[in-house]
């Protein structure tokens, strides 16, 4: 559902399931991937797809599936980590500024610049690394201090808007139960193990905290420009039907992107090309 107003996410249903999901997906992804390539051609806008959600959720498998058909140099991921030193040393957005996917790109976020209102306001300490000189303790991380980074983001999302990013944010709403069920399976099968850490049982305990501020970001946050879509995600083939399905009505309302047309001479002389080919 596209966030239109403000809304609670504990009303908001985590379950939807799409009977033929897998086949409508392949349809899809195949018409996201034509539909990239005219972007390419066409090289007047980008694409920012921001995937959020708590861990489990399904962020990396969907990515996955969705851009299988896309040209591998048209979709450009990018997944944010703890910010390095280097980040560090400058402002919480420039990491995710240069990370964009430059004209004619699909780029997708797997963790985004909201990163910055969400672990870091369940986590404030973190925030003491960016050695923001107005930050003294942790009472300065109040409420407006996350405004005010809200703000910031938004600006930062109306600029790439208005210079050809298209931006979709997707928040990915998993039901606790069914990341309970999740983990369980990454802990009861070997080849999944790996990605299992004792630190996701720590931040499970915090799932209140993290539910509420990503209400309040999803609510403050979602612009006519950029807007959010909270999506049902405990049925992964369904969730990833949903995204896929967002993106590709996105672009088709972008009616301008085409192919570009060759130009009056070349357009009159292609038979004397072809001739000059065949005769070799």
């Amino acid at each position: 559902m596209k966030i239109t107003k403000p809304i609670k996410l504990i009303n908001v249903p985590t379950l939807s399931i799409h009977n033929n999901a897998k086949a409508e997906l392949k349809k899809v992804r195949k018409k996201i991937s034509i539909l990239q390539d005219k972007l390419y051609a066409h090289g007047k806008y980008s694409v920012l797809v921001c995937l959020q959600g708590m861990d489990t959720s399904g962020k990396d498998s969907l990515i996955r599936e969705v851009f299988k058909n896309v040209n591998a140099n048209g979709v450009k991921v990018t997944s944010f980590k703890v910010p390095s030193t280097i980040e560090l040393k400058h402002d919480f957005l420039w990491r995710h500024y240069i990370a964009l996917p430059e004209r004619g790109v699909i780029g997708v976020f797997n963790r985004t610049h909201y990163e910055n209102v969400l672990v870091t306001r369940v986590h404030k300490n973190y925030i003491f690394g960016e050695n923001i000189p107005s930050v003294k303790n942790e009472s300065h991380l109040n409420d407006s201090f996350y405004e005010n980074r809200m703000k910031s983001i938004i600006n930062f999302e109306n600029h790439i808007v208005d210079n050809g990013t298209i931006v979709l944010k997707f928040f990915l709403n998993i039901s606790k139960e069914e990341q309970k069920n999740r983990l369980l399976r990454r802990l009861n099968t070997s080849e999944k193990n790996w990605k299992f850490s004792a630190g996701d049982l720590k931040e499970r305990k915090l799932w209140n905290e993290y539910q509420f501020c990503y209400q309040d970001a999803i609510n403050k946050t979602s612009t006519e420009k950029a807007p959010w879509f909270v999506i049902p995600a405990d049925d992964k083939p369904t969730a990833r039907l949903l995204v896929a399905q967002t993106i590709l009505n996105t672009l088709e309302k972008y009616t301008s992107i085409k192919y570009p047309e060759l130009d009056t001479k070349t357009k009159e002389n292609l038979q004397l090309y072809k001739d000059e080919l065949l005769n070799e």
